[in-house]
């Protein structure tokens, strides 16, 4: 989506870009200010907060974010790989029932600005705030210089209430956006699933120059350059749907290779997703692909032979199909 959208896409809810275009008169609000890198589970309980508590005084429920993240702004050279780009941001945030979301332009204008002129300017002036939720972690702030102790002393003084939520753990692990890019770093999106609340996935589109025309009539698609994370290298199980959020679309059982593909020499890097219940269906080089990772199978290597390539990637689509039986049994 551009940044003249008004709504986020295949929803009725609204997002600023700016706080100019926040309406006069807009609140009184309940908001969460956050990176939201994922949408997790612990974001997903704070924002539930805000939208029960929203409902409650006949308010509006707010999520307040930032693009870029922070961290590409001041820190490129470190800034991780993000787990949602802005657009699969916004669309998760939709999901969660607030009413609007605002997406602040990180820079130099505002990350000087101190924690107070923060609170005046984004949350009481434009949004009207009357109550605000965060984690115990959460700082803001020319350099992060508040945390949540502060935070409520200054809504002790200017009048709006502040909720502090204990993290959320899953299996013994606290949900956080850190946790889950590490799990998927390693290949372990079965636990990085857990953490999400749903398998973690990518969004793209066919890859250019690779026979993509109105029809796909084999059963393998490579996706296009990706700016977001991927997993670690390897096989995995995977769902592909093709056409994701449009009519009409398909989503197929498939298997998907994410690495070198060092058998093959100056093969380079690639997502390749062989589909197993394989039928033709419409493929344009701007057709919106939904990858989502389920399993690992192993790790990439160099086999010694094409045949010995092929022999492992049976082997592959047959565990596969068992995990697909399974899960439907």
């Amino acid at each position: 989506m551009t940044k003249t959208d008004s709504m986020i896409p295949g929803t009725k809810v609204p997002v600023y870009w700016k706080l100019g275009q926040i309406p006069a008169g807009f609140g009184p609000s309940v908001a969460s200010i956050g990176n939201f890198d994922g949408v997790h589970l612990g974001h997903q309980e704070i924002l539930r907060s805000v939208v029960e508590e929203a409902r409650q005084i006949g308010g509006r429920a707010v999520a307040i974010t930032f693009d870029p993240h922070p961290e590409r702004f001041l820190r490129p050279e470190t800034a991780p790989g993000l787990l949602t780009p802005l657009e699969d941001r916004l669309r998760l945030l939709a999901a969660t029932g607030i009413d609007a979301v605002v997406v602040l332009a990180f820079d130099q204008e505002l990350s000087g600005l101190t924690a107070k002129e923060f609170v005046g300017a984004v949350l009481l002036e434009s949004l009207r705030v009357v109550s605000l939720h965060e984690g115990g972690n959460f700082r803001f702030g020319h350099r992060a210089e508040a945390g949540v102790s502060e935070l409520a002393q200054l809504g002790a003084g200017l009048g709006f209430r502040v909720h502090v939520h204990e993290p959320v753990c899953v299996h013994g692990m606290e949900v956080s956006s850190s946790q889950i890019r590490a799990l998927i770093a390693a290949g372990d999106v079965r636990r990085a699933r857990w953490l999400l609340g749903r398998p973690f996935a990518v969004r793209s589109n066919p890859a250019r120059g690779r026979g993509v025309g109105t029809r796909l009539l084999v059963p393998t698609v490579n996706l296009a350059p990706y700016q977001g994370m991927l997993p670690a290298f390897g096989v995995y199980v995977t769902r592909l749907t093709v056409g994701a959020g449009e009519a009409g679309s398909r989503t197929f059982a498939a298997v998907t290779n994410v690495g070198g593909r060092p058998t093959f020499e100056g093969a380079g890097f690639g997502v390749e997703t062989h589909i197993l219940d394989f039928e033709p269906v419409d493929l344009g080089e701007e057709t919106p692909l939904d990858l989502e990772f389920l399993m690992r199978l192993r790790g990439e290597k160099k086999w010694e032979s094409t045949e010995a390539l092929r022999e492992q990637i049976m082997k592959d689509v047959g565990r596969a199909k068992r995990y697909f039986r399974l899960a439907r049994d």
